[in-house]
């Protein structure tokens, strides 16, 4: 077995060499030809393609390939080694591929083909392909240099798929401050995922550590590459909780040779669409609230504010709302420029609802006072006396803009204040709400209007509306969208999103016991899947977990079941690590207890660790101790915009979406994570961000979500043995 590994590892060598040779001598040659500057439009064509294949080279000459799959298709004599790498690369001479391009249909067969003696095919352009795999190798090559060859499956021994040792060694490697490209370890699960049709509402529930993210980042990339004549990657979007994280995740997509594709999160999209009209509460503020501890925490049902105002139920009796609105928005009187003169208001009526009604309210308006104006040039034309129609002009000009007044332009944001106006004057009958806004959403509400402040969740409402005024430009909507975190989402977020983009076009992913903002988000995908046509909707579930050891998943899990009733626990792949260490402590022993694990970590091979506080005050408070006992820490808050790795604190609510080497949670104790359902997700959200290391600091009494003769738990006191 040894010699054949040798021999296997010689064989790679060879090859590698004769590859990096043909990507040299191309790249030379494309670099040997002087960039075009000039204004000739073929020549620019040639310039452009000339520097797509420098580029694509130029990453290819590092890393060509991670794979090697032998296929022999049906009536062929015998199989062909096909090498699959992050892009294609051709045989200069011949055209014949040297890779292949991860994303290509016959690349499929290397994630989807999981081991056995039976058949495997392919969806091609000419049809299904049938064939036979004879081996599937994976390599590691880094700076030009073959590091590592694992067959994980070959026919001669088909056992060896049984146990994939290259993804644990992938996964046994530390992180960085950005996220990774996962495409030498795509499992067939998420392969089917990243390659479903373009034209589909995807669902993905992924337990923590799926790979959701990253599976959502690669199927961006597969779809410029199979529709590139029908998407751009300047019409898609990727919408995720916060600008922290897409700095996290920004490194994957030029990994996987893509660019130009919009990062945003909805707060800074419907703000720039609103053209900044509203100003937005401090998020911190609500945050405080909605993550106290104890009693203080507001209670969490219907009539929530994010949960009624985000309710697809809120989004139809704005609807209904605006119908009535529409149907009173124009002046209740002719109108009369002067003695003798009439525009009959059945005239103007008929100029807006049925001239123009195909327009958008606003530029109805725009259109039938233009037209008004018109009519009245024509008229004043027909005053042939000049001191008369002098005199004439100035006074109907007055009596036009008095007119007008009783049909004001409305902006979003003072339409949307009409409404809770209404809403606070039950005498109003005709603009009410059909069903009526509970008293102290409108309270609370108008009194934000008054500092012209709005909470995140008014942002879907004025977007609705402002669909209503001004329509949507064709160079605002979308190919196609990524929903991350999705579960933070609101119905009515996604009901605009989707009136905003072409076919159902999304990829929607999240993780419902991850769900800690339930007082906006979904508590349930059935809240999304029912916006979307029944026949254009996937739902998926990522229950394989990838990111801890076998350890941390099923010491989160317990923690999990503890607090929540679900079925939506992870299924760990055999990573085994150390066991979870649960340190108690005292008041004075809690910071030396603290600094003390911060180094045994350090002495480990972890680069990057997360101190992670209940709240943010908790946070800010240790990383004041930290700093003064001289570590140089990353304090991660509501407003941040960029992640550093290295030691990081914050609090747990700030956590979801990122991912550490070690983890220490701090204070986990019955007044900080009660066994109460939000406590529960908060705690497995902490639990779940740690590779390899999970360490957990009490005082007085843990956690009741926490088992002590847990077999993944080690318990111990300080000091620290």
């Amino acid at each position: 077995m040894e010699e054949k590994t040798q021999s296997a590892y010689q064989e790679e060598l060879n090859r590698l060499e004769q590859t990096n040779k043909g990507i040299d001598e191309q790249l030379a040659r494309l670099r040997s030809i002087p960039v075009y500057f000039g204004t000739d439009a073929n020549e620019q064509v040639l310039e452009s393609q000339r520097e797509h294949m420098r580029r694509n080279l130029s990453k290819a000459v590092i890393e060509p390939y991670f794979g090697r799959l032998d296929f022999q298709e049906s009536g062929i004599q015998q199989p062909i080694p096909l090498y699959i790498g992050k892009t294609g690369v051709h045989e200069e001479n011949t055209g014949d591929l040297l890779v292949i391009d991860w994303r290509a249909p016959v690349a499929s067969l290397f994630y989807s083909f999981t081991g056995g003696l039976s058949g495997a095919s392919y969806d091609s352009p000419d049809g299904l392909i049938e064939g036979l795999v004879y081996l599937k190798r994976n390599l590691v090559i880094r700076e030009k240099i073959l590091q590592r060859v694992v067959d994980t499956y070959d026919r001669e021994n088909s056992t060896l798929a049984a146990h994939d040792e290259f993804l644990l060694y992938r996964l046994g490697e530390n992180k960085d401050n950005k996220l990774r490209d996962i495409v030498s370890t795509i499992q067939a699960e998420q392969d089917r995922i990243i390659r479903s049709a373009r034209n589909t509402a995807l669902m993905i529930q992924g337990v923590a550590g799926s790979g959701k993210t990253t599976v959502a980042l690669h199927r961006l990339a597969f779809l410029l590459y199979q529709y590139r004549d029908q998407i751009h990657a300047e019409k898609m979007v990727i919408l995720a909780p916060n600008r922290m994280f897409l700095d996290y995740i920004s490194g994957v997509l030029p990994e996987l040779g893509v660019g130009n594709i919009q990062q945003s999160t909805f707060t800074d999209w419907a703000l720039d669409l609103l053209e900044q009209d509203v100003k937005l509460v401090d998020a911190s503020k609500s945050l405080t609230t909605w993550f106290a501890t104890g009693p203080k925490r507001p209670v969490i049902d219907e009539f929530t504010p994010g949960r009624y105002k985000g309710s697809i139920a809120f989004m139809q009796d704005l609807d209904e709302w605006l119908v009535r609105f529409e149907a009173s928005y124009i002046p209740t009187s002719d109108f009369q420029p002067w003695e003798g003169l009439l525009l009959p208001l059945q005239t103007i009526r008929a100029w807006f609802f049925v001239e123009n009604k195909h327009y958008s309210l606003a530029k109805r308006r725009e259109r039938v006072v233009a037209r008004i104006k018109r009519w009245l040039e024509m008229e004043l034309e027909r005053v042939w006396e000049t001191s008369r129609r002098k005199e004439l002009k100035k006074s109907s000009a007055q009596r036009l803009r008095t007119f007008l007044k009783s049909w004001p332009e409305y902006t979003s944001f003072s339409l949307y204040q009409m409404l809770y106006q209404t809403a606070a004057k039950p005498g109003t009958l005709s603009l009410q709400l059909l069903r009526p806004i509970p008293e102290p959403i409108v309270e609370a509400t108008i009194k934000l209007f008054k500092r012209k402040e709005v909470q995140l969740e008014d942002l879907a409402p004025l977007l609705f509306i402002h669909i209503r005024l001004h329509g949507i430009r064709s160079a605002a909507i979308f190919d196609h969208v990524v929903i991350d975190e999705a579960q933070d989402f609101s119905p009515f977020q996604v009901a605009i999103l989707n009136q905003y983009t072409r076919n159902n076009s999304f990829t929607i992913l999240g993780d419902l016991s991850q769900g800690i903002h339930a007082y906006q988000g979904i508590w349930s995908w059935d809240e999304l899947l029912t916006l979307f046509p029944d026949e254009q909707t996937g739902y998926f579930e990522l229950e394989r977990s990838y990111r801890s050891t076998f350890e941390i998943i099923q010491f989160a899990n317990g923690v999990l079941s503890r607090g929540v009733s679900t079925d939506l626990l992870a299924v760990p792949v055999f990573r085994s690590g150390d066991k979870v260490r649960v340190l108690q402590t005292t008041e004075t022993d809690r910071l030396p207890l603290l600094v003390k694990t911060l180094n045994r970590i350090r002495e480990g091979s972890s680069s990057t660790i997360a101190i992670i506080g209940r709240t943010e005050k908790h946070a800010e408070e240790l990383d004041q101790a930290l700093q003064q006992a001289g570590f140089a820490c990353n304090l991660i808050t509501a407003k941040q915009r960029e992640y550093k790795g290295g030691i990081s604190v914050l609090p747990v609510y700030l956590a979801k979406g990122l991912e550490f080497d070690a983890v220490i949670l701090m204070d986990v104790d019955t007044d900080h994570y009660s066994r109460d359902m939000l406590d529960a997700k908060l705690l497995y959200v902490g639990c779940t961000r740690s590779l390899h290391e999970l360490w957990l600091i009490y005082q007085n009494e843990l956690s009741p979500l926490i088992d002590t003769q847990d077999p993944e738990i080690v318990t111990t006191q300080f000091p620290l043995s």
